[in-house]
């Protein structure tokens, strides 16, 4: 996956939104984005979906739910999966440590 555009993230305005969520819900996980990559977070489970940000590196994700899209290759593999990390925004799983070459939440709705 490549980056097209970029666009700085604030990073207080990052973090607070991972607080926020963490409060919302105690049984989403947070998983670390691949070190060295600056990630882009798309509208929908493809390249072909507009990029809607940029995660800086060192990045961590919460996944709402997964669901299957189109196949990428990256640091951890090639998959087929797709991370929702917010309502409407999507990373591809092989760009984040999750430690299974599976799905490791549920499938979105």
């Amino acid at each position: 996956m490549s980056v097209e555009r970029v666009e700085e993230v604030d990073g207080s305005a990052e973090q607070e939104a991972v607080t926020m969520a963490a409060t919302a819900s105690a049984t989403v996980r947070y998983y670390a984005v691949a070190p060295g990559f600056r990630l882009n977070v798309r509208s929908g489970p493809s390249t072909t979906y507009h990029v809607v940000r940029v995660l800086s590196e060192g990045a961590s994700v919460p996944i709402w739910c997964q669901t299957p899209g189109q196949s990428v290759a990256g640091p951890y593999g090639t998959s087929n999966i797709w991370d929702n990390i917010d309502d409407g925004q999507y990373v591809s799983d092989a760009y984040v440590h999750t430690g299974s070459d599976g799905y490791v939440a549920s499938r979105c709705a």
